[in-house]
């Protein structure tokens, strides 16, 4: 988003290069905010929100405030089964987690049915890559099987379906061109199904989780919007709240632009080859200067460096070790060379540990979520 564009595409991944101005835009506001009220009860915030990763949100403090008084409270999010699980799938996952171990309920969608509507994913496919992909990865993350709901979208059992119609009633085709810009039949579907992914656990035959939050990156908050006016919408109807929602930046590729399963030689897959990977790190684009001589002399500039951006998002746990990092680098007394070399261990490290436990997971996460019947 830039200049005057004040709409953000949640199915083409645009490439946002000022977050600030989405709070000036949309609304959204500063997650600094927040980490004063989880310090005042008490909570850690996780590396991300430290970060800034998690750069805004929208109601995170009424949830907490729920969660805090003992209230049943949920964390929703979905992922659309078209591709491999990659670095910029893991915050999601990482969220998830963390949100987990503070007691909230995970409600996680496999979207097959906007996979196959919006991208065309033959309907095996999606089923498969949504249980061995994402099931399997969120898992070996460190999701707890017993206390997250997995399911797909078109196998969902219950009253969410017909939430999809009684939501289609409450919105014009303008409201949602405003919103998403140009639409098919299949978006507009698409995106409808997505409110009642986010609202449906605030129904009794869910749980009745009333307080929700979904962690999202900036180029979902398109359906966030969406979803919060339809709930206003459907007061008197039945009983739902605005949905909370947190943001966080998007990672970038190795070359600096998109991490997507569609462009595999920037970027990093979490089930891939720990030697692959390696391979692609070494072959990163970086913040470096021209040459060694020049490094050393003007130093480099991490923030702009997508190999800092694996450390800055998940190789570099210790905030310490990664200012360490972040300032020998910017007086130059770290050169790119060292640096990847010094990144590839850490990466190699965690995809080896990880895929151990991806192994573990591939065949129970097929027993954890009903398939589709068709």
């Amino acid at each position: 988003m830039s200049g005057g564009e004040v709409r953000i595409d949640p199915w083409g991944r645009p490439e946002i290069k000022d977050y600030n101005r989405l709070y000036e835009v949309f609304g959204i506001r500063p997650f600094g905010e927040v980490l004063e009220k989880m310090k005042e009860m008490g909570v850690e915030p996780s590396p991300l929100m430290r970060r800034g990763i998690i750069f805004g949100h929208r109601d995170l403090d009424k949830v907490l405030e729920a969660w805090h008084n003992g209230e049943p409270v949920a964390v929703v999010t979905g992922f659309m089964p078209s591709g491999r699980f990659h670095f910029g799938h893991m915050m999601t996952g990482l969220q998830l987690t963390y949100y987990q171990r503070l007691g909230f309920k995970v409600f996680v969608s496999l979207a097959d049915a906007e996979a196959y509507a919006v991208r065309h994913m033959p309907r095996k496919d999606a089923i498969r890559i949504g249980i061995e992909e994402y099931v399997a990865s969120l898992l070996a993350l460190g999701l707890d099987p017993q206390r997250t709901e997995f399911y797909f979208q078109t196998a969902r059992q219950g009253p969410y379906h017909e939430m999809i119609q009684l939501f289609s009633s409450k919105v014009t085709y303008s409201e949602m061109e405003a919103i998403y810009g140009e639409l098919s039949p299949g978006k507009i579907v698409s995106a409808l199904t997505q409110v009642a992914d986010i609202l449906h656990p605030m129904l009794p035959e869910y749980g009745g989780y009333m307080h929700v939050v979904v962690p999202v990156g900036a180029d979902q908050d398109p359906h966030i919007r969406l979803t919060r006016d339809l709930a206003m919408r459907m007061k008197g109807d039945v009983e739902l709240n605005e949905p909370a929602a947190t943001y966080h930046k998007l990672i970038r590729g190795l070359d600096g632009g998109k991490m997507s399963s569609s462009r595999p030689e920037v970027t990093i897959f979490l089930n891939e080859p720990p030697e692959e990977a390696v391979r692609k790190l070494k072959a990163s684009l970086t913040g470096g200067r021209n040459t060694a001589e020049e490094q050393r002399r003007l130093g480099g500039e991490p923030d702009k460096c997508p190999v800092f951006d694996q450390y800055l998002y998940y190789l570099v746990p210790d905030d310490n070790e990664l200012e360490d990092v972040r300032t020998r680098c910017r007086t130059g007394k770290l050169l790119c060379g060292e640096c990847k070399a010094w990144g590839s261990e850490r990466l190699f490290k965690f995809l080896d540990g990880y895929q151990r436990s991806l192994e573990h997971y591939k065949d129970k996460a097929w027993s954890l979520v009903e398939t589709p019947r068709y």
